[in-house]
């Protein structure tokens, strides 16, 4: 009965001349699910883009920090049931399964 409410992850490239930094932030609503994607390339602007998730497509899914959680969990256990495949939501936003 583990519900994820908020997740926010960042990423940040230091290359010459062009440093990039990305964050994807999640967050649950009463309608599903809102996932805001910021891009930020060199001095340039920010770029960001919006989208939602309904209930109804994200149910049963884990977002990638349940999905380490759960990873760390199975190790801990010792066991890893064969086959084992959830649906998802990766990094970017988008619905896909994660396999183990």
């Amino acid at each position: 009965q583990l519900e994820t409410l908020e997740q926010e992850e960042q990423e940040c490239l230091e290359l010459t001349p062009h440093p990039t930094e990305k964050r994807t932030h999640i967050v649950s609503h009463e309608h599903g699910m809102t996932v805001t994607r910021t891009l930020q390339e060199g001095g340039a602007e920010p770029r960001c883009h919006s989208f939602s998730y309904g209930r109804a497509r994200l149910r049963a899914r884990l977002l990638e920090g349940a999905n380490l959680l759960l990873l760390r969990v199975l190790a801990r256990r010792h066991t890893m049931p064969p086959g084992l495949v959830f649906p998802a939501i990766n990094s970017e936003g988008d619905l896909c399964t994660f396999s183990y």
